[in-house]
């Protein structure tokens, strides 16, 4: 008996020896993620169960901004800790069935069957908010970018993963702290053989001119949002998210003495400045497919009551992408700090948003934009600068009754 029980022992010993050696091999030590080739095994098996079932599959890579420097400015404990107060907040939003691994040195990768590309990012969105208002012990702020992609019927689980390293890449590029899918992605209703051409265009902008860029990424989520808003059906909403991401690339073409100019502009720099919807719809029409994102972007500065430019349309004439875009792009310009005027408060924004509707602005979208903006005040999405700030600086034209514009 004694013997029988000292073999059982030995043979527990053995199994749990095993069983620690095979778990080393399939889990992170430090985060206790799956490593990379066994969340490829499990990942490949879930997409493989939700295509199957017919269900929507996204990714998510998230990375830690500036972790190198984090591990030679505070040790590489500090960083370790990151990782793993990170891990725990990412668990937090994810659900059991989600699949999770650490792709990288800071990386984390996420296959989230059953969720789609809305939601996939709102999760990443919550997360990037979250750690923004937390203030670690000796580290400080730390924040993450995370790039988001959703796969394409047909596809592989690595040209998922690619998709969503290329939004991670462009969520970078953006400054970090921050969610973005690939370019492509944003086009998507544009001619797929053209899609690299409009991403290198866009890539290009925001080369070129930093808060241009930026500004247009900011621009088209919101853009998309109210063109739902407003019924638009599918197709159109993306033509809207295009022309919103390219809306101001015909600054391409503008001196850097004008783009980058501290202070007001003046005539002659105005009137060359006014230039920039055409050169951009003559960009846009050079590529097949592109041509309502060219119409849409041409027209994007004109005013509901005839007074924009470049052709002076009224009304229900300007199409309706163009007069979303201009809303969601003067709300944009308004909250954000500019070389020349400190940014403004949303209470401000939207006070200058109605003051105008029915002149620079259609009042039904006006009225939508509001109605999204009310709706992320509520859910805690946006945080409003001290009230009380002074009117900014205008770059439209002199004595012109309408709100700052980019």
């Amino acid at each position: 008996m004694a013997l029988r029980g000292q073999l059982a022992d030995a043979e527990a010993r053995i199994r749990s020896l095993e069983n620690r050696l095979r778990d080393g091999e399939t889990r992170d030590p430090r985060t206790r993620l799956l490593s990379n080739d066994a969340f490829v095994h499990a990942a490949e098996r879930a997409l493989a169960l939700a295509t199957a079932e017919g269900r929507p599959v996204t990714a998510a890579i998230i990375d830690v901004d500036g972790f190198r420097r984090l591990n030679v400015r505070c040790g590489p404990q500090a960083g370790d800790a990151v990782l793993v107060d990170l891990v725990a907040r990412v668990r937090s939003l994810t659900r059991s069935y989600d699949v999770l691994g650490r792709s990288g040195a800071d990386e984390i990768t996420i296959l989230m069957p059953g969720t789609d590309q809305a939601g996939a990012q709102a999760r990443c969105d919550r997360l990037i908010r979250d750690l923004k208002g937390c203030e670690r012990p000796g580290v400080g702020v730390v924040t993450v970018s995370a790039g988001v992609a959703a796969l394409i019927d047909g596809g592989s689980l690595a040209e998922l993963l690619g998709a969503a390293q290329a939004g991670l890449e462009r969520a970078r590029a953006l400054g970090g702290a921050r969610s973005a899918v690939r370019l492509a992605d944003e086009v998507r209703d544009a001619n797929p053989a053209h899609a690299a051409v409009v991403e290198a265009i866009a890539m290009t902008l925001l080369e070129r001119d930093r808060y241009t860029g930026e500004h247009s990424a900011a621009v088209v989520e919101l853009s998309r949002r109210v063109a739902m808003q407003l019924g638009l059906d599918e197709r159109e909403v993306e033509q809207v998210a295009a022309a919103a991401l390219l809306h101001d690339i015909g600054k391409v073409a503008m001196p850097d003495r004008i783009l980058n100019k501290p202070g007001a502009l003046d005539e002659r720099e105005w009137a060359l400045m006014r230039e920039h919807p055409i050169v951009g719809e003559r960009i846009l029409r050079a590529i097949p497919g592109m041509g309502a994102v060219a119409r849409i972007v041409r027209h994007e500065h004109e005013s509901f009551d005839g007074t924009g430019y470049p052709d002076g349309l009224v009304g229900d004439a300007i199409p309706i992408g163009s007069r979303i875009i201009l809303a969601c792009d003067t709300y944009s310009a308004i909250t954000t700090a500019r070389a020349y005027r400190p940014a403004q408060t949303h209470h401000f924004a939207i006070t200058e948003l109605t003051r105008c509707a029915g002149a620079q602005f259609d009042p039904r979208v006006t009225e939508a934009l509001i109605g999204c903006l009310y709706w992320d005040a509520q859910q805690g999405h946006r945080a409003g600068t001290p009230m009380g700030a002074p009117a900014p600086a205008r770059r439209d034209e002199p004595g012109a009754p309408q709100a700052l514009s980019a």
